[in-house]
C-alpha cells in the first residue's frame, strides 16, 4: 500500500477553490476532506498556501519516438512534462514510420509502458490509402484518430476530398484534424520564393500560411462534419476568424465539433519573430496581435474547448538553418501551466478556468476514465503551485532532449513544487521520483 496525505491545499477544481486536504492510497484519491491530518500515511506533504490543481492533460504532442530521437524520446519528454505539471500526454503519428498499422500504434505503447513517467495515449494515424486499417482502433484504449487535412512534419497528407469523405462517413471515433489548406500554402510558397529568393526572414510565416488556408480548411471539416454527425476535434486554432465557426450555446459533453488552442498562439503573435524567428516557426503560424486576443476571448466564451501545447522539438542546428529548411515546431510541455498562471497574474484569466480548460474540458472531450478532477475515486493526477515563487526558464533547468526553449529567460511568477501521476510523487521541488511509470489511458465510450 502506498499512501500520501495533502494538507491544507486551496484544492482548485470543478469550479471552486477551497481549502482541503486529500488522502492517495494505491494510486487513487481515497479521501478529500477539511481535516485528515489523523490518518497515518507514507507520505505527508503540507501544501499551507500552495494550490492543488488536477493534473494537466496535453492533448497534442510530439515525443518523436520511434525514428526521431536523435530530437527527442518518449521518456525524456514525458518527463520535461511532469516537471510543469503535465501528468497525461497523447502523442501524435508522425513518426517514423508513422503509425499507420495496428502494429505500430502498438510498438509505441509498448515503448511508454517501459519509459514513461507521465500516462499516455497514442493517436492512430489516417492517410490516403489505410482507413481500413484505422478503423480497426479501439475506442476504449485509443484517444482517437489523426487526419493532417496539411501536411507538416511527415508525409500524412490527406487533401483528396473523396477520401476525407470516406474518413469522416465511416469513423465512430474521435477525429483530431490538423486543419490547413495545402494548395493555397503551396501557391504562397512560390509567390514568395519568388520574391524573397532562398532566405526570406521568418515573419514571412505568417501570410505563406495565411489565414485563409487555416480558415478554409477548418470550415471543410466542419462541413464534413455536420454531413456525417462526426466527431471531430480540431487542433491548435491559430486565427480569430475560425473561432466563429464554434459554437457555445450547449454543453461540452453535447458538442460533437469541438476545438482546441494551444499556448504559443494565446502567449506568442506576429512580431515576435523579429525577435526569436524560426524559435517560434510553427504550424499553423502564430499570426498577428489581433488574432491572439480573438483567441482568448473565444477560449472564455467556450467557443474553444480546451488548452494543449502542440509540444514538437527540434535541434537547434536546424532551427538555425534558413527560413525554408529550418523544421516547424516548438518545446513546449514543460511550461504551459506556468504560461498559463501568467494570464491569471494579469487578470485575464482564473484559477478555475485554467483547471477546467486544462484538465476537466480534456477529461469531457475524450470521454476519460477517472481523470481530469480531484474527485473521490478518480486518480490521482495531481499538481501542486506555488504562486509566491518564481521560475526561470534556462538550458540548466529545461528537461527537453533538444535542450533549448524558447521561453529561455522569461521569468514566471509561479512554480511547480509537486506533480502525482497516478498516486505515484513522480516530481517534487526539482526532483524526479523514475520508480514508477505512467498508465494507459482508458476511455468511457
Amino acid at each position: 500500500m502506498n499512501t500520501i496525505l495533502i494538507l491544507n491545499a486551496q484544492v482548485v477544481n470543478e469550479g471552486k477553490i477551497e481549502t482541503k486536504d486529500v488522502f492517495v492510497k494505491d494510486g487513487l484519491i481515497d479521501k478529500i476532506g477539511t481535516d485528515l491530518s489523523g490518518l497515518q500515511a507514507d507520505n505527508v506533504i503540507d501544501a499551507n498556501g500552495k494550490y492543488l490543481f488536477p493534473g494537466v492533460i496535453d492533448d497534442q504532442v510530439h515525443f518523436r519516438e520511434p525514428g526521431l530521437t536523435h530530437k527527442a524520446c518518449i521518456h525524456s519528454e514525458a518527463r520535461a512534462g511532469v516537471a510543469g505539471g503535465v501528468t497525461t500526454f497523447m502523442e501524435m503519428p508522425n513518426t517514423v514510420p508513422n503509425a499507420l498499422t495496428q502494429e505500430l500504434l502498438a510498438d509505441k505503447y509498448e515503448i511508454a509502458a517501459r519509459t514513461s513517467l507521465a500516462n499516455y495515449s497514442f493517436y492512430m494515424g489516417v492517410s490516403n490509402d489505410n482507413l481500413e486499417e484505422a478503423l480497426k482502433t479501439n475506442p476504449e484504449n485509443v484517444c482517437g484518430l489523426k487526419v493532417f487535412m496539411g501536411s507538416s512534419t511527415g508525409n500524412m497528407l490527406v487533401d483528396n476530398e473523396q477520401t476525407l469523405d470516406n474518413i469522416f462517413s465511416k469513423s465512430s471515433l474521435l477525429i483530431a484534424t490538423h486543419c490547413e489548406v495545402e494548395s493555397i500554402i503551396k501557391a504562397n510558397t512560390e509567390i514568395y520564393k519568388q520574391k524573397f529568393g532562398d532566405n526570406p526572414h521568418p515573419r514571412v510565416h505568417p501570410e505563406i500560411r495565411s489565414v485563409e488556408a487555416c480558415y478554409n480548411s477548418s470550415s471543410m471539416a466542419i462541413e464534413l462534419a455536420k454531413k456525417h454527425n462526426t466527431r471531430l476535434h480540431i487542433l491548435h486554432i491559430s486565427t480569430g476568424d475560425e473561432t466563429e465557426l464554434f459554437r457555445n450555446d450547449i454543453p461540452l459533453k453535447e458538442k460533437r465539433i469541438t476545438s482546441e488552442v494551444c499556448v504559443h498562439h494565446l502567449y506568442f503573435d506576429a512580431r515576435d519573430y523579429e525577435t526569436l524567428g524560426n524559435q517560434i516557426k510553427c504550424n499553423p503560424a502564430i499570426k498577428a496581435d489581433g488574432h491572439k486576443q480573438r483567441i482568448f476571448q473565444a477560449l472564455l466564451d467556450d467557443k474553444i474547448d480546451v488548452i494543449a501545447t502542440d509540444h514538437a522539438p527540434h535541434l537547434w542546428s536546424e532551427k538555425e538553418n534558413p527560413y525554408w529548411s529550418s523544421p516547424s515546431g516548438l518545446p513546449l510541455v514543460q511550461h504551459p501551466l506556468n504560461l498559463m498562471l501568467e494570464f491569471y497574474q494579469e487578470g485575464k484569466i482564473s484559477l478555475e478556468r485554467i483547471a477546467e480548460k486544462m484538465s476537466h474540458a480534456v477529461a469531457d472531450c475524450f470521454q476519460i476514465s477517472k481523470r481530469g478532477y480531484i474527485r473521490e475515486g478518480y486518480w490521482a493526477d495531481l499538481v501542486l503551485v506555488d504562486l509566491a515563487n518564481s521560475t526561470t526558464v534556462s538550458k540548466e533547468n529545461i528537461h527537453y532532449q533538444c535542450g533549448w526553449s524558447p521561453l529561455e529567460g522569461k521569468t514566471f511568477n509561479s512554480r511547480i513544487t509537486h506533480t502525482l501521476v497516478s498516486g505515484h510523487l513522480a516530481f517534487e521541488d526539482g526532483q524526479f521520483d523514475e520508480s514508477v511509470q505512467g498508465k494507459r489511458l482508458l476511455f468511457e465510450r
